[in-house]
């Protein structure tokens, strides 16, 4: 049995890998592919008579694992200069404003149909605010670069954002000034934290002088989190702050302070903490999607009393897309298509507790988002196939212009 849970997952992991090189071309989001892979390999089992045990409680702590390791990869690959203000403050924006605005009209339309109260609807809601970076930023990685960061850019504050939302309205059970006044010290406390930390952190980096350095950091990045998070604290933004010090070294050398970490050592260090970072947050990506795949049962795919909700929900979600992108003055193509569901959408729809749980967002509506809003990315990507190639040829034949 231990053998061929090795192989498979081996087989399966080799097979993720090939999907994340074909995406570049096919546009095809491999978690498309990955989800499809999965439920593939759990109806072999059936077949086979193949008995493997009960994964699903490795799910959540792969999710949280890969939230972690996909935050701080796109914090490392955000770049934070004057130039980049306008673009990070529509982002962010982008990201609160339709979020905040969608989590509050699900919940008051399901007052008309679901008989609870609306902090337990809007808890259940939020889950389907929220756009993945899990997905969104290994898809794009072909489009222009303006549009490639403003999606590293949204999806990333998105994911954060929609942590703290929904930990602000599962863990307080009445919301009032003192709540507030609560999350307000915890978000102090996380920046406070989190800074002391960057620095530990960072002297670690650039002192440590073994074989093995940058698995200790990674370990000890996770296990802060887990302690702040155990305490309630909102510490995705410890993992965003950590991911954007290192990829920001360039921007912190001209201040005196930060001469003491030893910039150049603690530079050339990052770019291989940025490699082993990708490729673990690639790893455990594509284990929890497989494994969600793996746990997937038709009847849920295909549950047509759940599918007017999902498209009713999906096209609410595309409309207030398309008035937050023209607001921005941002262009429609491809930038709409860029909305789906994934690895917070489902960690945290498994964070509600079963007492709190609404029967109209169950399993089945939460996977047909999922697997929708991806195919309606997959085909936004496809029709937009060419924009880098036109941007980066438009590069190449600027400097012959010029000189003609």
């Amino acid at each position: 049995m231990t053998t061929t849970i090795i192989i498979s997952f081996c087989v399966l992991l080799l097979v993720a890998y090939l999907f994340d090189l074909s995406a570049k071309k096919t546009r095809i989001p491999a978690v498309i592919l990955l989800l499809l892979l999965g439920w593939l390999a759990r109806q072999l089992t059936y077949v086979f008579g193949i008995k493997l045990p009960d994964f699903s409680p490795m799910l959540p702590v792969l999710g949280m694992v890969g939230l972690i390791l996909i935050v701080l990869e796109g914090g490392l690959e955000l770049k934070l200069n004057k130039s980049k203000l306008p673009l990070i403050r529509k982002s962010f924006f982008g990201a609160l404003i339709p979020m905040l605005s969608l989590a509050f009209l699900f919940a008051y339309l399901l007052q008309y149909f679901a008989p609870s109260s609306f902090k337990d609807n809007l808890s259940n809601v939020i889950p389907l605010c929220v756009i993945s970076s899990s997905i969104a930023i290994s898809s794009v990685k072909n489009l222009a670069t303006t549009d490639k960061e403003f999606v590293i850019y949204e999806s990333s504050f998105s994911d954060i954002l929609g942590v703290l939302f929904f930990n602000f309205i599962a863990l307080n059970e009445f919301i009032n000034g003192k709540s507030f006044a609560t999350f307000g010290l915890q978000i102090l406390a996380i920046t406070f934290i989190s800074l002391i930390a960057i620095i530990l952190l960072s002297l670690l980096l650039s002192k440590i002088d073994h074989d093995i350095k940058f698995v200790p950091i990674i370990l000890l990045v996770i296990l802060i989190y887990t302690i702040a998070h155990q305490y309630d604290l909102p510490a995705l933004i410890f993992i965003l702050l950590f991911g954007l010090f290192l990829g920001n070294l360039d921007e912190l050398k001209k201040f005196r302070w930060f001469r003491k970490v030893k910039p150049d050592e603690l530079d050339k260090e990052m770019h291989k903490f940025k490699e082993l970072t990708i490729e673990a947050a690639f790893m455990i990506r594509s284990l929890f999607f497989l494994l969600f795949g793996y746990m997937i049962e038709t009847k849920d795919m295909i549950k047509v009393e759940t599918l007017s909700w999902t498209f009713g929900i999906i096209a609410i979600i595309f409309i207030f897309r398309i008035i937050q992108l023209l607001i921005s003055r941002l262009p429609l193509i491809p930038l709409l298509f860029i909305a789906p569901r994934g690895l917070v959408t489902i960690l945290l729809f498994l964070s509600i507790a079963p007492a709190k749980q609404i029967p109209l967002i169950n399993r089945s509506l939460i996977i047909q988002v999922i697997v929708i809003t991806s195919l309606i990315m997959m085909i936004g990507l496809l029709l937009t196939k060419k924009d880098a190639e036109t941007e980066k040829k438009e590069m190449e034949e600027s400097p012959q212009t010029a000189v003609e």
